[in-house]
């Protein structure tokens, strides 16, 4: 399997606190990684740097590919359309629009992207029967469990059939058992679309789980 990310030299300061100090890091693509460590070690940094969501300190050898293209030689926008066309995001809090349905949220990287509107809600209801959600879709977020709105959040995610999706705590907020079939969903995901995922955890089932461990430490790969 090819390298689907690559990075070295990426560092990461807020105003005198160096959080990350060097990172070099490969990921095949397909393969599912967990990125772990202790609280305060740069995992979310990381994290948001890996997916576009923030940019590392200028350095001379500091370098980011993602599909093989380089990330630092887009501007602004060209950034945010790759981030629109190839990644996904889970996060903790699902960051669900409250105004909008299920059904919408899903489809609103969709939208963003200019997609075909009926294309559209036809794959996002297949989506959230997928998740198991195909009598919830009409309903806002507020009107769900806590375990439904982040299966509405992994469904948004694999709208745009992104090549990796990046997750940040995703089951931080959820029950045992919620926790369990949303961990189980990533992997089944990985089998049926390849789709590479990189997980920010500190929920040690998870990542037994995952092909692979990174443990981050002081800001370094341990």
């Amino acid at each position: 399997m090819c390298n689907i990310i690559s990075c070295s030299h990426i560092y990461k300061t807020y105003g005198d606190l160096p959080v990350l100090k060097g990172i070099d890091l490969k990921i095949k693509s397909g393969e599912v990684v967990a990125i772990v460590g202790p609280s305060g070690a740069g995992k979310t940094t990381l994290l948001q740097i890996l997916g576009t969501l923030d940019s590392p300190d200028k350095h001379e050898k500091s370098h980011l590919e993602i599909e093989r293209i380089n990330i630092q030689k887009m501007n602004a926008a060209q950034m945010a359309s790759f981030r629109n066309q190839y990644l996904g995001f889970i996060f903790q809090f699902h960051e669900l629009l409250p105004e909008f349905t299920a059904l919408e949220n899903v489809c609103m990287p969709g939208w963003i992207a200019n997609k075909n509107d009926s294309e559209l809600k036809k794959k996002a209801t297949s989506l959230l029967d997928q998740m198991g959600l195909s009598s919830r879709i009409h309903h806002k977020p507020q009107e769900l469990s806590g375990g439904e709105q982040q299966r509405v959040a992994v469904a948004r995610a694999l709208i745009n059939d992104p090549k990796v999706i990046f997750a940040d705590e995703p089951s931080g907020n959820l029950d045992s058992q919620n926790a369990k079939a949303l961990h189980e969903t990533f992997f089944q995901l990985r089998d049926q679309i390849g789709c590479t995922f990189v997980i920010v955890t500190h929920n040690d089932a998870l990542a037994n789980m995952a092909d692979r461990k990174i443990l981050l430490k002081d800001g370094n790969i341990d």
